[in-house]
């Protein structure tokens, strides 16, 4: 989302950082206050990927206009600020038909993308490995492929039927052939990838594999450096991690393999998943899931739910889970009256605490990950939890292959 458009007195170039307005309906099953939480996400993905938002536009309607999105009187209130504050982007917190867009571009003379694309977009700038990067390009392409006329921009300089089905239209095919080519060839790539990584893992021996699974930005890489002593990228921003990490990590001479993965999040795209098979291969092979959670968020528990269904979605939904309910300190500065007295908050805490050990039958653990406080008890756990998975595996010790395991992390 960032262009260099000009250069310094000394050739450095200068970014422009584009200038966005989000756009949401407000649909009959979807109340004012939760597309007022999905804009706020919109908002930080649309900085992640490098953009400002000025504002965003809402509409009540019954359903998505058909060539539109939204009713003529909000889009033409939407055309008049974009040319007022020279919007570069307008993005939309759902997918739009390539019908849609091509409309809606044509109407606001300027850049118009859905959730969908913002996604792939931030993907794009964070993969790193081949797979990652082969992963994300395979969904660009899913997501470019019916999309192909609207970006003939040169052609709206002709005008009327004639030669309209010629040359144009030849160029038009030829790029679709283009890009299923690439498709294929990137599914061809990406069943390489995958083959080699199902070799790795059975290389693996019989280790118990423990996954961190979240929501995006919760914190897990986090979590990932206190437990492994990883070198993991760690950022405030959504999907800081794209490429699952593993590490050999050994707790009281017990071995397991922990994975940092990528984080789940609201209306994730449909192609996104199905691209990222190989990746979430790690989650649906994994033993153990620690689902880390953003216990300051005020929608913790939508999000609890959105990767609660995300999992069930890769057949991993069944998997032992241990909740580890992150951030319990920025919970306590945000949520508890300074004028409380310290007996109160502790009453507080421990009603929250017992609420959630209830629901969750004993399977949560709250911590910080960034203060180390809970670290010990989740290490506890987790341990306990890794031993009887061997229990149940072994009756004469654990091996793994002729290696030894008498390192501690």
């Amino acid at each position: 989302m960032k262009e260099l458009v000009k250069l310094t007195s000394d050739k450095t170039p200068i970014e422009h950082i584009e200038k966005a307005i989000l756009v949401g309906l407000i649909l009959p099953n979807q109340p004012e206050i939760k597309l007022d939480e999905y804009l706020a996400e919109l908002e930080f993905l649309a900085q992640t990927a490098g953009a400002t938002v000025l504002r965003s536009f809402k509409q009540r309607l019954p359903h998505p206009e058909n060539a539109t999105f939204v009713g003529k009187g909000k889009l033409e209130e939407i055309r008049e600020y974009v040319e007022v504050k020279e919007i570069d982007l307008v993005i939309f917190d759902d997918d739009l038909s390539p019908t849609q867009q091509a409309v809606l571009e044509r109407e606001l003379k300027c850049k118009v993308v859905d959730r969908t694309f913002l996604i792939l977009d931030i993907f794009a700038g964070r993969a790193q490995t081949a797979q990652a990067r082969a992963q994300v390009e395979l969904a660009q392409m899913q997501y470019l492929l019916p999309r192909l006329r609207g970006l003939w921009t040169h052609l709206e300089r002709q005008r009327g039927g004639i030669g309209m089905r010629g040359p144009g239209e030849q160029e038009i095919e030829t790029d679709r052939r283009v890009v299923r080519e690439k498709i294929a060839r990137l599914k061809d790539l990406l069943e390489k990838i995958d083959r080699q990584n199902l070799t790795a893992r059975k290389q693996r021996g019989d280790l118990v594999r423990v996954a961190l699974v979240g929501y995006t930005n919760v914190g897990k890489s986090t979590l990932m450096v206190l437990l492994s002593k990883a070198d993991v990228f760690v950022e405030n921003k959504l999907f800081a991690t794209l490429d699952t990490t593993v590490r050999k990590v050994v707790w009281e001479q017990t071995p397991f393999l922990l994975s940092d993965t990528v984080g789940f999040i609201r209306k994730l795209p449909h192609r996104l998943i199905e691209s990222f098979k190989s990746t979430l291969d790690e989650v649906r092979e994994a033993d153990i899931l620690l689902h880390v959670v953003d216990l300051a968020h005020p929608q913790h528990e939508d999000q609890i739910k959105v990767v609660n269904k995300t999992l069930a979605d890769i057949k991993a939904g069944d998997k032992p889970m241990l909740m580890v309910f992150n951030k319990f300190d920025l919970y306590k500065t945000t949520y508890f009256d300074e004028f409380l007295d310290q007996e109160t908050k502790d009453e507080m805490m421990q009603e929250l605490i017992e609420n959630w050990q209830t629901r969750t039958e004993n399977n949560s653990v709250f911590i910080s990950a960034t203060e180390r406080e809970g670290i010990e008890e989740l290490r506890s756990l987790v341990l306990e939890k890794i031993q009887a998975e061997y229990a149940q595996r072994y009756t004469g010790g654990i091996q793994y292959g002729n290696q030894s395991w008498e390192q501690e992390v």
